[in-house]
This record gives structure tokens, C-alpha cells and sequence, in this order.
């Protein structure tokens, strides 16, 4: 397995490994290790089909079953689709806008996810460029480089994130097939507290854990300075230094670190432009600390 680093502000790729293979023992911690050096991991040039992607997620923890639970794999609810496809009878194959908004997935969880795990089977192209990047942007970094007195102002102070306010958002897109949450849905994710501050599980250093697709206030704080410092932090993690896109290439598998980062999906192809993804969301289920160590 050779890591090769982007050199830029976050990502590596991952070759001469084949992920329909159970991982080893030191492969699985050089993984993680890589994963919390560089953040986003492209391994190319993979061929999964929904049990092998899972099994490959489960290596590193739980996988999470998501709360819409939309669209998955037949016998494997853990395995997302998405897709702009549809079905012989006219019907969405897959969730066509997964993920369109700067936000770090499960952050609206009292149990958050250590990774995401995507497996691109169609990627849409338009005069021989691919459409359809994923965006990061680098936590570690936007933490590092934080003025003082803004990490003193927010040390030690959570705030409170929103499943309900980025789907939300999402339904309001053309195109949208999500309806409003239901009780149930709405019941099994309430608002929670998160530390605006938390330490990386697999390299201890400390990240900014705030994204503007979930954060909703900051607790114990006047509205107007919550949303004053929300804002700040919200245009401080856009700065282009953090960025890093991924254009993507039928096969690859893109791991990336959901602590670290946020992400956003662009959405800048048609609907007669096919794009089909598997994915997977790995929860932070295990002492990770230990297995990169």
C-alpha cells in the first residue's frame, strides 16, 4: 500500500491495495493513520459491491443506519445510495441531492461519525470533465489558526446542532424529493449540544467542530453575539487556504475523516447526466487513539 499526499490542504491517495479484501492488521492502522494526517482518502481503481463496502467501513466502527433511511442496497440498510437515477417505473433510484451544503455529517447526533465512505459507480462528465466534486475543508488547520481571544471567548462552550435545519434547507431545492421529517424521524434526532472545541480522536489535536449546516446557536450566549460568532466562525472555515476538492473517478472510494472536516457536494450536473455513489458513514465506535497507535 503506497500513501501518496496531495500536497495541499488536505488529501492523499491510496494505491496498490485492494479493498475487496479484508484489511490487515497493519493496513487498517496505516489507514487510520492516514486518515487523520491527511483528512480525505482516494483509494482508485476499487470494485465493491454493497457487502464489500460494508464490510470495509466495519473495520474501523459501527455503520449507522441513516434516520430518512430513503434508499439502500437490498439487505444491507447500512449501505446508502445515491443516485439521480430512476427505476424502470419512473421512481428516484437513489437520494439525488445528498449532502448539497457545507456541514459535517452527524454532528446533530449525540453519537458522531468518525468517517464517511463513498464508492463512485457512474460519474457525470460534460466535455470530458467530471461533474459532481466533493469539497472539504480542513478543521485541524481552521483551529490552528484561530485569534486567541475568539479561543478564549468559545473555550469550553458547545452549541447546539439540528438535523431538521439542513434538511430543511434541502427540501427547498428544485427538484427535491424529500417531504417534511415525521414525528418519528423528528423524535429519533433532537437538537444536541456539541463542544465547539473537541479533540481528534486519532491525532489529539484539538479541531474547530462547527459547520453552518447543522450549528443552529450557541449556548448560553445572547442571540445576537451567538449568531455574531457563529457567523465569524462560519466565514472563518471558508477561507480558500482549507479547501480541498475531489473531481471524481469511476471507482474511486473516497474515505474521509467527518472530525476533522466538513464537506459539500456540488451540484453542478443535470439530471440526464447519471451519478451513482454507495456509501457508507462509519460512527466513532472504537478507541482509535489505540488502533493507530
Amino acid at each position: 500500500m503506497r500513501i501518496i499526499p496531495n500536497n495541499a490542504a488536505l488529501g492523499a491517495r491510496v494505491e496498490d491495495i485492494d479493498l475487496a479484501t479484508p484489511l490487515s492488521t497493519k493496513d487498517r492502522r496505516d489507514v487510520l493513520r492516514a486518515l487523520g494526517r491527511h483528512g480525505v482518502l482516494c483509494f482508485p481503481g476499487q470494485d465493491l459491491d454493497a457487502p464489500q463496502l460494508s464490510a470495509f467501513g466495519s473495520g474501523f466502527g459501527m455503520l449507522e443506519v441513516n434516520v430518512a433511511n430513503l434508499f439502500h442496497s437490498p439487505g444491507h440498510p447500512e449501505v446508502m445510495i445515491l443516485s439521480n437515477r430512476k427505476d424502470a417505473e419512473g421512481k428516484p433510484a437513489g437520494l439525488n441531492d445528498a449532502g448539497q451544503g457545507w456541514h459535517t455529517d452527524m454532528s446533530y447526533s449525540t453519537e458522531i461519525a468518525l468517517a464517511n465512505v463513498l464508492h463512485a459507480r457512474e460519474v457525470p462528465q460534460r466535455d470530458g470533465r467530471p461533474l459532481g466534486d466533493t469539497q472539504f475543508r480542513n478543521m485541524h488547520a481552521a483551529y490552528d489558526d484561530l485569534p486567541a481571544e475568539v479561543v478564549a471567548r468559545l473555550e469550553g462552550r458547545v452549541a447546539i446542532h439540528d438535523f431538521e435545519k439542513f434538511w430543511d434547507v434541502m427540501r427547498q431545492r428544485p427538484g427535491s424529493i424529500r417531504g417534511p421529517l415525521t414525528p418519528a424521524q423528528r423524535a429519533k434526532k433532537p437538537p444536541v449540544a456539541q463542544p465547539i472545541f473537541r479533540t481528534h480522536p486519532i491525532t489529539g489535536r484539538r479541531v474547530l467542530y462547527c459547520n453552518p449546516g447543522y450549528a443552529m446557536h450557541i449556548e448560553g450566549l445572547e442571540r445576537s453575539e451567538s449568531d455574531a460568532l457563529l457567523e465569524y466562525l462560519f466565514q472563518h472555515q471558508a477561507q480558500p487556504k482549507y479547501l480541498h476538492s475531489h473531481a471524481w473517478t469511476p471507482g474511486d472510494l473516497l474515505m474521509w475523516d467527518n472530525i476533522g472536516t466538513t464537506h459539500n457536494a456540488v451540484a453542478d450536473y443535470a439530471a440526464d447526466e447519471p451519478r451513482t455513489i454507495l456509501r457508507v458513514q462509519v460512527m466513532a465506535t472504537l478507541d482509535y487513539a489505540a488502533l493507530a497507535a
